[in-house]
């Protein structure tokens, strides 16, 4: 597993764009919520540490990971943001239903990517068991919602350069 050579909140602040006036749109699925509502704060606060302003991000919250897609497309025609970033966690259970949401919502948000003019950045854990999402949401590999933020900021300045 690659996570287990990288920690998600490591980076190196230096080659971090300036996010001042960006504005982020981020969707947070409610299911997981101990989870998600840890990869929200590293998002925000990894948002805030690089310039983007409180009230520039936007922050709703949808029942599930497979409402990320409809809930992150609705938040890019609302607010009109630079980025959006989808937060959510699914766990692997005993059935398929973990393949289908997985899937669901990685190709929603991959088409997403190809119909908006901005980035929408998959900021999912899909994880074997609830300690590995654990770990992954501030534990000992890092938060992913910091590098959601990180990738966001990144992609933003990529459209930006191309401009």
């Amino acid at each position: 597993m690659a996570t287990a050579y990288q920690n998600l909140s490591s980076y190196d602040a230096s080659k971090v764009p300036d996010a001042t006036n960006m504005r982020v749109a981020i969707v947070v699925a409610e299911w997981n919520e101990s989870i998600t509502e840890k990869l929200l704060e590293g998002a925000c606060n990894t948002l805030e540490k690089h310039g983007v302003k409180s009230e520039d991000i936007y922050v709703s919250h949808v029942p599930g990971t497979f409402e990320l897609t409809f809930g992150a497309q609705q938040m890019a025609e609302h607010y009109q943001p630079d980025a959006v970033i989808a937060i959510g966690c699914v766990v692997r259970g005993d059935t398929p239903h973990f393949d289908y949401i997985c899937e669901g919502v990685t190709v929603g948000l991959t088409k997403l990517n190809t119909l908006y003019s901005i980035p929408f950045i998959f900021g999912v854990l899909t994880t074997n068991d609830m300690q590995q999402a654990l770990n992954r949401a501030g534990g000992k590999l890092g938060n992913k919602g910091d590098e959601a933020a990180i990738t966001a900021i990144k992609m933003h300045n990529f459209i930006c350069k191309l401009k």
